[in-house]
């Protein structure tokens, strides 16, 4: 069933835009069956899940944080994952790359932007982005490659329309800023139930769970 997903979804996504699978409380096995089609990307939420998936699967997957990271997490976090895509302090910025200096390794990060100005939500309003994105740039063990948002809640996806926009914006406005050691190559937005919206809006990048996996039991 899950390759089957996949396929139909890749005959409608544009082949540019990358699906990662967000496999929160998802099995190993469920995993490794989404491994048997053309998709490697994997966003876990949690490191101390992602940890219990990464000893059965390994490097057969790219590993996504794509929830919320806590800095005592993070030491822990730089050994699993391979990109993380939900950076929005700088002291966060600079926990990851300390733990990265020790490994000898080089973290690719995204801005988690909060483009619908939660106060409840994580990310950074989007007029500090830029400003955070500057501070980062200084840091050796870690680059910054793109942004990505959740925007609000909401059963209709026409309603994050304004927040993708913005984001979008954004990601345009960085990218022209030509800032050193930054990459604005990924744009994050879309999630199973505002996919399609997100695409129109200029999204490169969706994080889909449920259309892949099915309901959660």
């Amino acid at each position: 069933m899950i390759v089957e997903n996949v396929k139909r979804l890749r005959s409608e996504i544009p082949d540019y835009v990358t699906i990662v699978a967000a496999s929160k409380t998802r099995t190993a096995s469920e995993i490794l069956e989404l491994l048997e089609s053309d998709l490697r990307d994997v966003g876990e939420n949690y490191v101390q899940e992602a940890e219990g998936k990464f000893e059965a699967i390994g490097n057969k997957a790219r590993w996504h944080c794509i929830g919320h990271l806590q800095r005592n997490k993070v030491k822990r976090a730089v050994e699993v994952f391979d990109i993380i895509q939900t950076v929005d302090s700088f002291k966060l910025a600079e926990e990851i790359d300390k733990r990265c200096s020790y490994l000898s390794k080089k973290m690719p990060v995204m801005i988690e932007v909060n483009s619908g100005r939660e106060e409840n939500k994580a990310g950074v309003f989007p007029e500090s982005v830029l400003q955070l994105i500057t501070e980062i740039s200084s840091l050796k063990n870690i680059g910054v490659v793109g942004l990505m948002t959740m925007g609000p809640f909401t059963e209709d996806p026409e309603e994050i329309r304004p927040s993708l926009r913005l984001t979008r914006r954004l990601f345009e406005e960085i990218s022209k800023a030509k800032i050193e050691g930054v990459e604005m190559k990924n744009l994050s937005m879309g999630m199973s139930n505002s996919y399609r919206v997100a695409i129109e809006e200029g999204s490169n990048m969706v994080r889909l769970g449920t259309i892949i996996f099915g309901e959660r039991q």
